[in-house]
């Protein structure tokens, strides 16, 4: 396998060409079963990865059997228990209450022996030094959203689509009675835009939990079904007939739904509602409490997403106190970050912007006057991983030693200097012991599988390895991945591909090509992670014969803010024009075949697919579209209208990026992949495509996969790649 590529490091070159065992060395070839996820052998051929957690300063190792505690400067281990202790310490004799492995075991508390560990139906605070239980209590089934607070003992979790909070006895209290499909209490709101992961926000100590309700009564539903199982007996009675399930979707420039924000207080188990004013088309979002429990600040947003307001609220009352920050943008503002305060300052919180072009940090007082710019520079801030209060600094994850890189740096909050903990290449993730003083940082680079460093973070940097993962496909014909950059379609800006040869490559021939999309927002395809990124089809797709190419356009995520607005108001448009540079470099290679080129994408990328093979009919002869839009007057409200504003406002651009046109214009064989209960991209979007093909006399293949969302679920990912890979076999190979 050889790897080429051009990534730099900070003040270092691009690696040199690395060479693995010859082809002859290698004689497995892999099949779908091995690659794919789903796949009956993919975990054994995906990297070995080791779970972890942080009690405290303390890393802890949590396999199956055993827990044991990480030695930071050597990386040996010290078992702490197994799990056969845990069920014996516990009492846990059937079968049905035994912990069957302690892969999520947790330890909340910094400085106790306690772990938290969960069978079936309990969740057991155990004293892993004393060996008793602490605590042992029913965990609620069937709930849709749950968050225990160590602080307290407390529980906060949604039953029924009703909000209930149960004490550290166990005793249960029903906060809300109207929930429902349409009322939705606790759970994330916005359909998940603006980095809202979760509806339910525990304040620092636990004495007040702030929630998310949504009142969907006045957004249409969409009629989706739900059809039986092919092997499903029904009982007696129960009808066979497949039912009814619709789904609450706001289309861009439709109704939207209406968004309070709640408090209840634990002391006197009453709620109030930020008095926000009427939430209509308006987002609230990135909730943040502050130190002292007393006041809430939440990002609002108007439904344009052109301006973005910090505002700071009562906890106890409800009651507005300041807007301590506002940002606004000709194009739009998209905040995905709450305010996190400074751990030895109460009085200051540290923001994430793109103010200044690409997302930085900045440090505000609680007033909301800036005192400063923490981090600068043409490059993102990827992730703000915590705090070190002995070095008053910042833990973060950038892009700065390369576009698509991700590394771990440390910077002081006073001064400004910036320190590289991590090894200056790859993809890295790291987490955080509790004062910040360790790190353990998990990477890959395009030929290392994975590695685990423990970082010392103060008073120099220090990297212990403790775990470099095996080449799980050694011994297996492996193609070679190779990276590079050319310029957009604007003549200036570097764009990133991938490319993955066929297996036993000769130059001086010829080769079908499958060009691999997504080109949307928020999403990347190259970066210096193992194999740059490719994905395991691509390598399928290499051994039997294909060149792959894999091109990140304008648009995509962590370029900053012109690279990812250049689409605005016309998704897709500047996209296929950068694509198209990919395919002029494509072009170019002598052992590509230009009569043989294809283009496979899903959602946003099924979106290119279908515009790439309608807008260059002559250039791609094949496409696989899957789940994808195809006129985004049809799309969630959220994600719609911040990239095209509404279907009213800006007509042209809809109408330019519209597919309904273009059905006219296909001449290659495309296949259209949708699941039926798709509640992202609707049926409605492939479907109408359909029906403009049947009117303009084209021919379009079309596959379902019945009951399933917009992605393929277990197995079935197993089949579905199967067909899009015969789909090539047969058209373009």
């Amino acid at each position: 396998m050889k790897i080429k590529s051009l990534i730099s490091t900070a003040g270092i070159a691009c690696f040199a060409a690395l060479v693995s065992p010859t082809t002859a060395m290698a004689q497995k070839s892999f099949t779908l079963e091995d690659l794919n996820y789903g796949g009956t052998n993919f975990q054994k051929m995906r990297p070995e990865y080791r779970y972890t957690q942080w009690w405290g300063n303390q890393l802890v190792r949590t396999d199956m059997d055993y827990c044991s505690v990480v030695n930071p400067k050597t990386g040996k281990e010290t078992r702490l228990f197994s799990m056969d202790d845990v069920n014996s310490w516990a009492g846990l004799k059937a079968s049905e209450e035994k912990i069957r492995h302690l892969y999520s075991a947790t330890f909340p508390y910094t400085d106790k022996p306690l772990v938290m560990l969960m069978n079936g139906q309990e969740n057991i605070l155990l004293n892993f030094r004393t060996r008793q239980i602490l605590k042992r209590w029913n965990r609620v089934q069937n709930t849709q959203a749950m968050d225990w607070n160590s602080t307290t003992g407390a529980t906060a979790y949604v039953l029924d689509s009703n909000l209930y909070v149960s004490d550290a006895q166990g005793s249960a209290r029903k906060l809300t009675s109207d929930g429902s499909g349409v009322i939705v209490y606790g759970q994330v709101v916005h359909r998940d835009e603006f980095g809202i992961n979760t509806g339910l926000y525990w304040s620092p100590m636990g004495n007040r939990l702030a929630f998310y309700r949504m009142d969907q009564s006045m957004v249409t539903d969409y009629p989706l079904v739900d059809i039986p199982e092919v092997d499903w007996v029904p009982a007696k009675g129960e009808s066979r007939i497949a039912k009814a399930a619709p789904t609450k979707y706001p289309m861009a420039g439709e109704t939207s739904h209406k968004v309070t924000v709640g408090v209840y207080d634990m002391k006197t188990q009453q709620i109030i509602y930020l008095k926000a004013g009427d939430p209509t088309d308006r987002y609230f979002t990135n909730i943040a409490w502050s130190p002292d429990e007393k006041t809430i600040y939440i990002f609002e947003l108007n439904r344009d997403q052109n301006d973005c307001r910090l505002v700071a609220y009562d906890a106890a009352t409800g009651n507005k106190i300041a807007e301590i920050y506002r940002e606004t943008d000709r194009k739009y503002v998209e905040p995905s970050h709450p305010i996190q305060f400074i751990p030895w300052n109460a009085s200051q919180f540290v923001m994430q912007s793109q103010r200044d072009g690409y997302n930085h940090l900045y440090l505000y007082g609680k007033d909301g006057k800036m005192i400063r710019q923490i981090t600068r520079g043409s490059w993102v801030v990827m992730e703000l991983i915590g705090f070190n209060a002995k070095t008053k600094s910042i833990i973060y994850a950038s892009n700065e030693c390369s576009p698509i890189q991700r590394n771990i740096w440390a910077v002081n909050i006073e001064t400004g200097k910036r320190t590289l903990l991590d090894n200056g290449k790859g993809y890295h993730h790291a987490t955080m012991s509790a004062d910040g003083s360790l790190l353990l940082d998990t990477y890959s680079e395009p030929s290392v599988p994975r590695k685990s460093d423990i970082i010392a973070v103060s008073p120099k940097p220090t990297r212990t390895n403790w775990f470099t993962a095996p080449n799980p496909w050694e011994g297996y014909n492996v193609p070679d991945y190779e990276c590079g950059t050319i310029k957009a379609a604007d003549g200036k800006t570097d764009l990133y591909w991938r490319m993955v040869k066929p297996i036993g490559f000769d130059p001086a021939k010829k080769y079908p090509t499958v060009v691999y999309v997504y080109g949307g927002p928020h999403a990347h395809n190259v970066d210096a992670s193992w194999h740059y990124g490719s994905r395991s089809w691509e390598t399928y797709m290499a051994q039997k014969g294909y060149v792959l190419f894999i091109l990140d356009n304008r648009g995509s995520e962590n370029r900053g803010k012109e690279f990812e607005q250049a689409t605005f108001r016309q998704l897709g448009q500047e996209e296929m024009k950068d694509q198209m540079q990919g395919m002029k470099y494509l072009q170019s290679l002598p052992y590509v075949d230009k009569d043989r080129i294809g283009v496979h994408g899903w959602s946003f990328g099924g979106f290119m697919t279908i515009s790439l093979m309608t807008n260059y009919p002559d250039v791609f002869k094949v496409g696989v579209a899957g789940g994808p839009v195809i006129d985004w007057k049809w799309y969630e409200v959220m994600y719609g209208e911040r990239y095209m504003d509404t279907p009213e406002t800006n007509p042209e651009g809809y109408a330019k990026t519209s597919l309904l046109p273009k059905a006219k214009d296909l001449k290659g064989k495309l296949q259209v992949i949708i699941g039926t209960n798709d509640p992202v991209v609707l049926p409605q979007q492939a479907l109408s495509f359909l029906k403009a093909c049947i009117g303009a006399g084209t021919q379009p293949d079309y596959f379902v996969y019945p009951g399933e969302p917009h992605n393929m679920r277990g197995h079935q990912s197993v089949h579905l790649h199967q067909r899009i890979t015969q789909y090539f076999e047969d058209y373009l190979k």
